[in-house]
């Protein structure tokens, strides 16, 4: 419990404020890495994965490639591919690896997010006389929206907590009180930095997760609705049966 104590004093301790790299400082960089990565890692998957669940064609590449992807040892991609960019070139390689972390979810669950679709209503769009660009603008992509920003929220939480690596190629984040407390063997300031790090993915979990029921489309929601007010009088008849 001690060790929780210092910690928490540690976390507020006004030094924190100062010194080579402050905590609020630390805590911005921290989030801008996960931020820009899982936003490139968007850009790249968001559409691979619409365009692999609308033809249902390439399903199996993309799964070889997330596969491969989460394979990778994320501590020595990064460090490989400073080696290779150079050291001049440290944060842009550190970017490609978390977005590597991240695109194997966000690919995952846009095109699931597709193919988890009725299929009726599709075929009910096509009967309308629904192009093939309306059917996945105005059908597919809000229908597909609740899985694939579980995806997104399963990168975040993915990258959130490997961005602590940054620091070992001297990019600061969180990581920096990590690894400096490790070589000083100031367990207040690593459990310290760990807790930071815990508290901004339950926070970021937390905004997707009320995200991710806001996108549920209307219809969708109120049809989820009746079905589980209906439970209730055959509940409760059979409560009344038995008594």
């Amino acid at each position: 419990m001690n060790v929780f104590l210092d910690a928490f004093a540690w976390i507020f301790s006004p030094a924190r404020l100062t010194g080579t790299l402050p905590l609020p400082t630390a805590i911005a960089q921290h989030l801008a890495f996960t931020a820009g990565s899982v936003l490139i890692a968007a850009l790249i998957a968001i559409p691979a994965g619409w365009a692999i669940g609308h033809t249902g064609r390439g399903r199996e590449i993309a799964v070889f490639l997330s596969g491969a992807a989460r394979a990778l040892p994320s501590l020595g991609l990064v460090i490989l591919l400073v080696m290779v960019v150079g050291v001049n070139l440290k944060t842009e390689a550190a970017v490609i690896a978390f977005v590597l972390l991240a695109i194997p979810s966000i690919l995952a669950g846009a095109y699931a997010g597709i193919e988890a679709i009725d299929r009726t209503v599709i075929d009910a769009g096509r009967a309308m006389g629904m192009t093939p660009w309306q059917i996945l603008w105005k059908i597919e992509v809000p229908l597909g929206l609740p899985l694939l920003i579980g995806g997104l929220r399963s990168a975040t939480l993915q990258v959130v907590a490997t961005v602590t690596i940054a620091a070992y190629v001297g990019l600061g984040g969180l990581g920096f009180d990590i690894i400096q407390g490790i070589q000083l063997r100031r367990f207040e300031q690593i459990l310290g930095a760990s807790l930071i790090v815990v508290v901004l993915a339950l926070v970021l979990d937390g905004l997707f997760a009320l995200l991710q029921r806001v996108v549920v489309p209307r219809g969708v929601a109120e049809r989820r609705t009746p079905s589980r007010r209906r439970t209730l009088p055959r509940a409760s008849a059979t409560a009344d049966a038995s008594a």
